[in-house]
């Protein structure tokens, strides 16, 4: 059972990347997947969450409008659309799930603490 983060990248402010998180080994699917991010010495934090029961999709106040999460089921990938960036979205950004059922908007309000299934990481430097 494995994630695997990947997209990230050096980007101007105003600009635009996709992230990618593929799962793999799940056998029987897997419950959501949550993005999370962590700058140099501040706490991870919430970014978006995706539910797989029926597609709904949770966002921290500070990327509404600018980050959207999708999900494509037949290459088992879930993606962080992130645009309009800016030099405060520049962290590490990891994709977490969990063996249990969760819910997103308990999650994506939280450091993913509850979540025991967590991806390396990918590097998201937003800077002109």
């Amino acid at each position: 059972v494995q994630l695997q983060a990947s997209g990230g990248g050096l980007v101007q402010p105003g600009g635009s990347l996709r992230l990618s998180c593929q799962a793999s080994g799940f056998r029987h699917g897997y419950k959501g997947i949550a993005w999370f991010r962590q700058a140099p010495g501040r706490e991870r934090e919430g970014v978006a969450c995706i539910e797989t029961s029926d597609g709904r999709t949770f966002y921290t106040d500070s990327v509404k409008g600018r980050f959207a999460v999708s999900r494509d089921d037949a290459k088992d990938t879930v993606y962080l659309h992130m645009t309009s960036l800016l030099p405060e979205d520049t962290a590490r950004y990891y994709c977490a799930t969990d063996k249990y059922p969760f819910h997103c908007v308990v999650v994506v309000n939280s450091a993913g603490e509850g979540l025991d299934l967590w991806g390396q990481g990918t590097q998201v430097t937003v800077s002109s």
